[in-house]
């Protein structure tokens, strides 16, 4: 993608990633490395405060940049999303080979993991094919003593020929050897380790490499590019041919050259599809011959403990069993945090609703617009916070807490078989876990799928799992008719009915993701690869900042935006009047045929219509619908707020069949747009608010009917 380094964007082509420098003296460094690695802590530890996010060019996949100084020189350190190869499937593995191959870092920085150095050297080679330019960073080396592990960073240098510095990215102290290092990174000559490769494909780079090393004229390593052009993928050609220009590979010398070196694979029987295979397993085999004498571990079970603990967690007897139960837990402390924190936000904007109400009424505001302003643009997104933002400051650290500790891959371990019985994969587990938290979030989460028809089944099935917007009014209704009010471990009672009602969610998303991978969405399950990391303490203190910053007031941020416009949408509503009837009254009439065969009623399916800003509001809209008030209504306890749905027909079937449309029916606003722009369609966002209705509509009916029968 050929990217750029100019200081600002306006001669940038829309191909171009725009890094932010202070001075035109700024070193570019790329910092690279597998997932997991603690690349983001060191990067982090370095920059600072002084970083920012962006996004890739033409890629749903966000970047960081950051500045640090040292005496000698200052750096704009570039954080490129995790990979675990230059041999692009994804578009995150795609965006760190284009940067690493065509974005003219000064210097790049592979971090690896002192715990696995051997898998992560896999993509140091990589890059060293490259770029010689390369520092060699072995993070971690603190869970490496604790685990007995050590390394000879020494001996491990020179057998690269590059830098190799250690260090424990959470000590900032440890960072100056890596800083050092990049000071002096162009005063160093080396003999930087190349792969060797069977002798039948060096003979057919051979071949290719003086043609190359004569058009191309430096500008990529003649070496790197011959071997890609025996087996080229069309993403990496579309980006050299922007990279060195579309006549290049055009080029009458290079394409015969490089037709010759696969006549000569074909002859020796190298069909196309091995060549990659070959490839891997000799940078596989350099690793481990590299390794051997530079990593020595006291004992042969230093990872003795990681692994009785993962006999428990992923076995077919604990497995399952242990991911409910945390789910439970977790949504116990998110329901019995939520509460608290909720009653001191609403009675936090109460106050100030009281104090703007007083200063418009100072001004003279006319009635109607005082209420508009007060009950319609005000408290709509003030509801949406006091409802929305206490569970998602507590789930989301949760989550991000079992992410730091190294669970969630055994989520994805145990889940992957029954997804890829669906012709799905494990990682999609991943991506409804944080459903959980904000569908959006989910939604933006199955970039991490490499398929795209993978990635398109976990962003449709995503909404078929509970977000946080939907809690409280699923354990609302739990509450006032399924669990005696006041009794005895009610909040516990309440978290485990609602687990339940989440494996619903959970069952449906496996059953949706069969349907549509052999209807819409055909195809079989592709490979991929799944790092189980070794069990971590967690860093507390980065976890609330990556929770809090990066998801809890991201999303919040989007629903507020769009909350406002739909206050101003429910006032109107609710207060302009027609022959004695609101517009809200005629509206839920209209809709009450419709709605009784789905033992639900108008008032009831229009305050869903109305909630698709925010699901958090779809209650206050019923309320304030059979109450006939002005604005949104919240009742002080919820005995009070049973009385008022009974008094207007509610019974256990409009409870049950409430909670069902609660959990499968369009996704918010916010999703539906999330959708749009991960997908670039229209058509796939239309679909996926359809899908998950037509699952509600159709589970309505057959409770409905079931209910019917029965009595």
């Amino acid at each position: 993608m050929g990217l750029t380094f100019n200081s600002t964007g306006n001669n940038a082509s829309k191909t171009e990633l725009i890094i932010n420098k202070k001075s035109d003296k700024d070193k570019i460094i790329a910092v690279a490395g597998n997932p997991n690695v603690g690349k983001s802590t060191l990067f982090n530890a370095l920059t600072g405060m002084h970083q920012h996010t962006g996004n890739w060019p033409g890629k749903t996949v966000t970047n960081a940049q950051g500045y640090c100084k040292t005496k000698s020189f200052s750096y704009v350190l570039v954080d490129i999303p995790g990979t675990y190869s230059l041999l692009a499937h994804s578009p995150e593995e795609e965006v760190a080979r284009n940067f690493i191959c065509f974005g003219k870092p000064d210097a790049i920085v592979v971090v690896c993991d002192a715990t696995c150095l051997e898998r992560n050297l896999n993509l140091v080679l990589q890059t060293l094919e490259i770029s010689k330019k390369v520092i060699v960073c072995v993070n971690l080396l603190d869970e490496a003593k604790r685990k007995g592990i050590e390394i000879d960073l020494e001996a491990l240098s020179k057998k690269l020929g590059v830098p190799v510095v250690g260090t424990v990215a959470r000590n900032k102290k440890s960072l100056n050897s890596l800083l050092k290092s990049l000071d002096n990174i162009d005063n160093s000559e080396r003999n930087v380790y190349s792969v060797r490769y069977p002798d039948i494909i060096e003979q057919a780079i051979n071949i290719i490499e003086p043609v190359i090393k004569k058009k191309a004229n430096n500008k990529l390593n003649s070496r790197w590019l011959s071997l890609q052009l025996l087996e080229p993928d069309a993403s990496l050609l579309f980006e050299i041919e922007k990279y060195l220009g579309a006549d290049f590979l055009s080029d009458k010398e290079i394409t015969k050259a490089t037709q010759n070196a696969k006549d000569f694979l074909y002859k020796e029987g190298v069909r196309a599809g091995r060549i990659k295979d070959m490839i891997t397993s000799a940078t596989v085999i350099s690793a481990e011959n590299i390794s051997k004498g530079i990593i020595k571990a006291r004992s042969n079970g230093y990872n003795k403990t990681d692994r009785k603990i993962d006999k428990i967690l992923t076995s077919r007897l604990f497995g399952y069993p242990v991911m409910i139960l945390l789910l439970a837990l977790v949504f116990w402390i998110t329901i019995t945090g939520a509460n608290y924190i909720s009653e001191c936000l609403s009675a936090l904007f109460g106050t100030v609703e009281n104090y703007l109400r007083s200063f418009l009424t100072t001004l003279d505001t006319p009635i109607w617009i005082k209420s508009l302003i007060v009950d319609g643009i005000y408290r709509v997104p003030a509801w949406v916070i006091s409802v929305m933002l206490p569970p998602m400051a507590i789930f989301f650290p949760l989550f991000t807490l079992l992410e730091d500790a190294g669970y969630l891959p055994r989520v994805a371990f145990n889940l992957d078989k029954p997804f890829k019985r669906c012709r799905s994969c494990g990682k999609q587990a991943l991506t409804m876990c944080m459903g959980f938290g904000c569908n959006a979030a989910g939604v933006v989460g199955c970039r991490i799928i490499d398929s795209p028809r993978e990635r398109m089944l976990g962003i449709i099935t995503n909404s078929l799992v509970p977000c946080n917007g939907r809690f409280p009014a699923i354990i609302s209704i739990i509450s006032m008719f399924f669990i005696t009010l006041g009794a005895k471990f009610s909040d516990i009672i309440s978290a485990l009915i609602l687990t339940a009602v989440i494996l619903l969610g959970v069952f449906m998303t496996f059953a949706s993701t069969k349907l549509l991978s052999h209807t819409v969405l055909k195809g079989m399950p592709s490979s991929y690869t799944l790092e189980m990391p070794p069990y971590r303490r967690p860093q507390l203190g980065q976890v609330l900042v990556r929770s809090i910053f990066d998801r809890t007031l991201f999303v919040l941020g989007r629903s507020v935006t769009v909350a406002i416009p739909a206050g101003i949408i429910i006032w109107l509503m609710a207060n302009i009047t027609v022959s004695d009837k609101t517009l809200l009254a005629y509206g839920a009439e209209i809709l009450d045929p419709i709605a009784k065969p789905l033992g639900l009623d108008g008032v009831i399916l229009i305050a869903f219509i109305l909630g698709f800003p925010a699901n958090e509001i779809v209650v206050p809209i019923i309320l304030m619908a059979y109450l006939q008030n002005g604005s949104l209504t919240e009742l002080s306890s919820l005995s009070a707020m049973k009385e008022v749905l009974v008094a207007n027909g509610w019974n256990t079937l409009t409870a049950v069949n409430t909670v069902i449309f609660f959990l499968f029916h369009w996704p918010c606003s916010t999703t539906v747009l999330t959708v749009k722009k991960e997908t670039g369609s229209t058509k796939w966002a239309l679909f996926s608010a359809a899908f998950p209705t037509a699952i509600g509509v159709m589970l309505c009916l057959i409770t409905t009917l079931i209910y019917r029968v029965m009595n």
